[in-house]
């Protein structure tokens, strides 16, 4: 047993307890304890009912998050504990969210209505580890079971079935035989859920360290239905070999979306509702692949095809940019880790790559006599092509003497 309560958790599970109601630790803090991760979150699960907890904690450090649903949100130290009484829940007529709820007294009943296993178990200092489902031998084992009948449980809430590829991703398990055959054969169900709720399991997936192999071809359908069934194998392998995490999102949905084009690419988020930021990043590395092929990048002197790269992206996206055309050809790795390692050198150093970066800006060529209109765009960018290539040092009085001359001829 690896479980060391949050000392805000157990607090309040401490005064629930005093205050004669059982009262765990529940859910995703139960299972990452286990694996001896850092829970995120600590969800708290009573026999109190709702309307007891606020009396017990007071109205002033208590949110009713969703009384009709059992959960009170306490403030506790600058932090929120959801607290969430014991229930069962009735039929989900929309395939996502139950008619009714009611509360009742006991916490195996409560965890029998959870999604798998690996999280539907609860613990207190006093009664230990409550696993009424085997999930901490599913840990073990490595495994994403369903609680109790499967196709129940994906029936009830459709989003289940893409939480189900989520889950084993995040931690590279495998999944129940049963528990993934009916995910496929519910798979059409995910039209209940939300386009927002699809987005957002969609980003953590392709957060996940390897996710290649949970891209389900027969959930994905139904998700993507824009990505032809034909494309995803060789999608996995570019997702795979691209930098895990939330900020390397947007590089794995271009990796999936490369053979729509950019204008596919930004059709399929947009219809995801992916936030504007999301859609252009991942859209401008399936534009940059698509127009310069990774082979043409060693035949360019590559200070100044980083430079050109750092004139029009800023260097995260670069980074990007470059771990993408590496899984398109690893072959050329070498290549392309020389040069990101060049733009992050030249940021560091903060050379000039852009317009705004040149020593001198409009106003400094209008003081010097330039005519303002189109023309003064002209000669800045006649100056930056100077100091990207070497030919004039990025200072002042260089500038404007080139400038000069420029607008003369």
């Amino acid at each position: 047993m690896n479980i060391v309560l949050e000392p805000g958790a157990a607090a309040l599970l401490d005064a629930l307890h005093r205050a004669g109601f059982g009262a765990y630790a529940v859910g995703g803090c139960v299972r990452d304890s286990l694996l001896g991760l850092a829970p995120h979150d600590w969800d708290l699960c009573t026999a109190a009912r709702p309307g007891q907890v606020m009396e017990l904690f007071g109205e002033d450090r208590c949110i009713p998050t969703g009384l009709q649903h059992g959960t009170v949100t306490v403030k506790r130290d600058g932090k929120l504990y959801e607290i969430t009484t014991f229930r069962t829940e009735g039929r989900y007529s929309d395939g996502r969210h139950p008619d009714s709820v009611a509360f009742v007294p006991d916490l195996r009943e409560d965890l029998a209505r959870r999604d798998f296993t690996i999280n539907a178990m609860a613990y207190s200092a006093e009664e230990g580890l409550c696993d009424p489902f085997g999930g901490r031998e599913d840990l073990a084992r490595g495994v994403v079971r369903a609680v109790g009948e499967p196709l129940r449980r994906f029936g009830e809430d459709a989003l289940r079935i893409l939480r189900l590829y989520r889950f084993a991703a995040r931690f590279g398990f495998a999944i129940d035989e049963a528990t993934e055959a009916a995910a496929k054969q519910l798979a059409a169900h995910l039209d209940c859920v939300s386009t927002e709720r699809i987005e957002e399991e969609l980003n953590k997936l392709l957060a996940a360290p390897q996710p290649g192999a949970y891209l389900e071809p027969e959930v994905l359908a139904f998700v993507l239905p824009e990505l032809p069934p034909e494309e995803l194998t060789k999608a996995r392998r570019r997702i795979d070999a691209l930098p895990a995490g939330t900020e390397q999102v947007s590089a794995r949905w271009a990796a999936l979306l490369l053979p729509l084009g950019e204008t596919g690419a930004r059709k399929a988020l947009k219809r995801l509702k992916c936030s504007n930021a999301r859609i252009d990043g991942a859209a401008v590395l399936v534009r940059e692949c698509g127009e310069k092929t990774p082979d043409t990048l060693d035949k360019c002197d590559l200070c100044l095809q980083a430079k050109c790269l750092l004139g029009k992206y800023d260097l995260h996206t670069v980074q990007q940019l470059t771990a993408l055309w590496t899984a398109l050809a690893p072959e050329e790795k070498a290549s392309f880790d020389a040069l990101r390692a060049e733009a992050e050198a030249l940021t560091a150093q903060r050379a000039c790559c852009r317009i705004s970066q040149l020593a001198v800006n409009g106003r400094d060529l209008m003081a010097a006599g330039a005519a303002p209109g189109p023309g003064l765009r002209r000669v800045l960018e006649a100056l930056l092509e100077e100091v990207i290539t070497g030919r004039l040092p990025n200072e002042k009085t260089e500038l404007l003497a080139f400038a000069a001359g420029f607008s003369a001829s």
